[in-house]
């Protein structure tokens, strides 16, 4: 890549960072909208408890019962075990 190149990538970069910064205005974020009525805050434990804590146990919950009811391990019966080895012809 010449060097024409990187300051043409280089530019759009840094000109589409510095518009996405000056679009997303995050002072605005302390003006309250009509109808808003936050609600109180969640605690350390309550967010932990949320975010961390239920999504564990319920990817626990769905592998136990994934596991408890896959019914693939009494399917292992190969063909093999069909076949009646002993001859029935007479010589």
């Amino acid at each position: 890549m010449d060097k024409k190149n990187a300051l043409r990538a280089g530019a759009l970069a840094a000109g589409t960072t510095l518009m996405m910064l000056l679009m997303s205005s995050p002072a605005l974020a302390l003006t309250r909208d009509d109808g808003d009525d936050p609600g109180s805050g969640l605690s350390v434990i309550e967010t932990l408890g949320l975010y961390v804590i239920a999504p564990l146990v319920l990817f626990v919950v769905i592998t136990g019962l994934v596991m408890v009811l896959d019914k693939s391990r009494a399917k292992k019966d190969t063909t093999s075990s069909n076949i009646d080895v002993k001859s029935g012809a007479r010589a």
